[in-house]
């Protein structure tokens, strides 16, 4: 990939993935796409860097692990425009709709939430702030909010590996679905949990090294779930697709890294 379209790739990661202004890409083909969704981790390094600091900041002012939790999340939510959250809430409206898959995703392009993406987003938040809370209070909420947060991005590229088809023939999710080698799928995991042991293995307190691995692992079993039934029912992915998986890695990284 040549310098110009490393950049292009770098600009459509960071201002589809986070509120960092950056100027438009030039150039926006399946490359490009696929080096951006392998970028997604990187993009978000400033997200997971503020909610680390939230949660350092939070109990160093003694707040409670509650609260600290709920304000890095939110954190997040707000960096991210809520992106990935409005994709969870429409994907289970989807997947919740007729099992005729044009009315599931006419249902998911609305845009408006129904009782089942409201109960799913709920539901979603309140285990990521539940298990950030029990993160927070045993002493390591900073390793472990920023190993989720980077391991949900990891999980795009396996979303938009070769293979996945797009449940549209129009839309992001037709941009970047099949667009990233397996390889480096499969590489940015393997990444991913290696990093994560590290980190759990420095000087700062927090579980025991392996927790990492088992929190990435954690993670891509929850998208990698979430990712064939979405296939099997709308035939591919879709944005919203690509967002809930974020989130419902995010959640389980965390519930393995606060068990």
């Amino acid at each position: 990939m040549t310098p110009g379209r490393f950049g292009d790739a770098v600009r459509l990661a960071v201002g589809t993935l986070t509120t960092v202004p950056v100027p438009a890409p030039r150039v926006i083909d399946r490359r490009v796409a696929g080096a951006a969704m392998a970028l997604g981790p990187i993009a978000a390094v400033p997200l997971a860097v503020v909610a680390g600091l939230v949660v350092a900041g939070g109990d160093a002012l003694g707040l409670p692990a509650l609260a600290v939790a709920a304000l890095a999340l939110g954190a997040v939510a707000l960096g991210s425009r809520g992106l990935h959250l409005d994709g969870l809430a429409d994907t289970a409206d989807g997947l919740g709709a007729s099992y005729d898959r044009a009315k599931a995703l006419d249902v998911m392009r609305r845009g408006d939430s129904g009782p089942t993406g409201v109960a799913t987003l709920v539901f979603t938040l309140l285990v990521q702030v539940g298990a950030l809370t029990g993160a927070v209070a045993a002493g390591h909420g900073v390793v472990a909010v920023v190993i989720a947060v980077l391991v949900g991005r990891c999980t795009l590229s396996m979303s938009c590996a070769r293979g996945v088809p797009s449940a549209r023939p129009e839309g992001l999710g037709a941009t970047v679905a099949g667009s990233v080698p397996v390889l480096v799928a499969v590489a940015a995991g393997l990444l991913a949990a290696v990093l994560a042991g590290l980190v759990l293995s420095g000087p700062a307190p927090g579980p025991a090294w392996w927790r990492g691995p088992v929190a990435v692992a954690a993670g891509y079993a929850a998208a990698a779930a979430l990712l064939t039934r979405c296939v099997r029912r709308l035939g591919g992915i879709t944005g919203d697709v690509l967002g809930a998986g974020v989130e419902v890695a995010v959640a389980a990284a965390l519930l393995a890294l606060a068990a």
